[in-house]
């Protein structure tokens, strides 16, 4: 076998690998030992079929496995010998014309990490802002738990539905008059005025009573999640159960223990630490931010075009959905067309920024080990089907560079949080408008005048109660997922959604 390099050009690298017929024959003629005393034939004793009968019978499976084990070991063999590091796979071909029993020509291109110099971890120097959860802060989280835990009573059959009443309905969707897969459900809460269902559903519940049936008319959104009811016209015939007004709640120690708790104190803990950790977080977003802002103003190489745009494209993906989502999505997507090079630059900021972190990362033997990344993988089991997680599993075991994809997230905060404890920090205490204002004036991974504040945590619920409606879960099936580097940040793989009745929005 001989190996020809036909480019060398920044981070592209091409060869053209000649297999001679002979390497084939005799990769052949070993497979051919090896399987001859396995093979089965009438008329001769077990592994006593001739050689050159199994030859014959297998003539074109052997050859093509013969030649296609013998390119992937010149293709890593070429690799190996030139210390290349693969930023992607190699792809690869073989010459037209190629006819059994002669020489192969192979080519094959693949672009390579760059080399970087081991980045120093020295000097970085940090401002980290603290926030205390104030007795403001708690109290408008006890407020806002308790609204969410509101409670409501029957009220007099003679009461006619108003905003923010819940009424319980049974319902059947119909478009042009025809039942469709979903449009059915019996006993459903609804508070009137949530926004729970599609528009214009709600307010026509309006002035309803108990006992009272109508049958109400209503636009399906054109972005609704099920294709077949998208910007359709439908009719809902509603029966209504009943009408329940809302019922004073009361923070004190029963309220708590009908949550589980012990008693409101215990609920007030919970709820600081919840206030705690979102102040955390916010912490550690603005340090992170400063972090990668010195390290990508220190560090200017090359990146793989590839892997570039295989993150830009994961960015103009999320834009397209969120533009759908506007008020005027044209409009949306003009201005996306206008920053596209401003988000070609993030994504090879995002790219340039995930090697460095790999590269300080493995220079300091940080790593995730195995009990990490097993719940990683039960972690991203979880959003298939029972019956499809073992086949998800097996994936990754045949894909190392999924399974670094997978590791991805987790590494980096890994190595952020080495660099955040080697880091010079001074600390200052702000107050929560500060700290959220500063996150925001940083510079960030998004056009200026595409800069949008930072998102709060929504506060958790110690006890939640579960929704009264019956939902079925939607199910779904293993997909492949592209690999990408070892250490840029990916999102983390979300859970197929609980599959609602069809008035619900999207």
């Amino acid at each position: 076998m001989q190996t020809v390099e036909t480019q060398n050009e920044g981070l592209k690298r091409a060869y053209k690998l000649t297999i001679t017929a002979a390497d084939v024959e005799a990769r052949i003629d070993a497979e051919v030992k090896k399987i001859a005393p396995q093979v089965r034939m009438p008329g001769f004793r077990p592994g006593k079929v001739p050689a050159n009968l199994v030859r014959k019978m297998h003539k074109d499976a052997l050859h093509q496995d013969a030649l296609n084990n013998t390119i992937q070991e010149g293709v890593q063999a070429a690799i190996a010998d030139n210390n290349l590091r693969p930023a992607t796979q190699p792809d690869v071909q073989l010459a037209d014309g190629y006819e059994q029993g002669k020489d192969a020509e192979v080519d094959f291109h693949l672009e390579i990490l760059p080399e970087i110099e081991t980045p120093s971890i020295e000097g970085l120097k940090l401002e980290r802002l603290t926030v205390e959860a104030t007795e403001v802060e708690l109290k408008e989280a006890l407020d806002r738990f308790a609204e969410n835990q509101k409670s409501f009573k029957t009220a007099a059959k003679s009461h006619k539905a108003e905003n923010g009443d819940q009424i319980v309905i049974d319902f059947e969707g119909k478009v042009d008059g025809v039942p469709f897969e979903g449009g059915k459900g019996e006993s459903m809460a609804v508070e009137i005025g949530s926004g729970q269902l599609i528009p214009g559903f709600e307010e026509q519940l309006v002035g309803m009573k108990a006992n009272d049936a109508k049958t109400i008319e209503v636009k399906f959104p054109e972005d609704y999640q099920a294709e077949e009811l998208k910007g359709k016209d439908a009719t809902f015939d509603i029966v209504c159960g009943e009408v329940k007004t809302p019922a004073e709640t009361k923070l004190d120690d029963d309220f708590a223990k009908n949550m589980g708790l012990e008693g409101l104190d215990q609920l007030k803990d919970l709820l600081k630490g919840q206030l705690e950790q979102e102040l955390n977080g916010l912490t550690r977003t603005h340090m992170k931010r400063q972090l990668l802002d010195q390290l990508a103003a220190a560090h200017d190489f090359e990146v793989p075009p590839s892997m570039v745009e295989a993150e830009f494209e994961q960015i103009w993906t999320q834009l397209e959905k969120e533009a759908q989502s506007e008020d005027d999505p044209d409009a949306a997507r003009k201005e996306m067309e206008s920053e596209k090079d401003d988000y070609r630059d993030i994504a090879v900021r995002r790219v340039r920024l995930g090697l460095l972190l790999s590269e300080i990362g493995q220079a300091n033997g940080v790593e995730i080990n195995q009990q990490e990344m097993n719940m990683l993988v039960e972690q991203a089991a979880q959003q298939y089907r029972p019956e499809d997680r073992e086949k998800f599993i097996q994936y990754l075991q045949e894909n190392p560079m999924a399974a670094a994809q997978l590791r991805a997230p987790m590494f980096e905060d890994k190595v952020v949080d080495f660099l955040l404890e080697n880091a010079d920090i001074s600390d200052k205490k702000v107050t929560k408008e500060e700290l959220e204002a500063a996150i925001e004036a940083e510079p960030d991974e998004k056009p200026a005048k595409k800069k949008a504040a930072p998102k709060k945590a929504a506060t958790k619920k110690p006890a939640a109660k579960k929704s009264p409606a019956k939902k079925a879960a939607a199910k779904k099936a293993p997909a492949k997922k592209t690999a990408k580097k070892p250490a840029a940040k990916k999102p983390a793989a979300k859970k197929a959604p609980a599959k609602k009745a069809a008035a619900k929005k999207k």
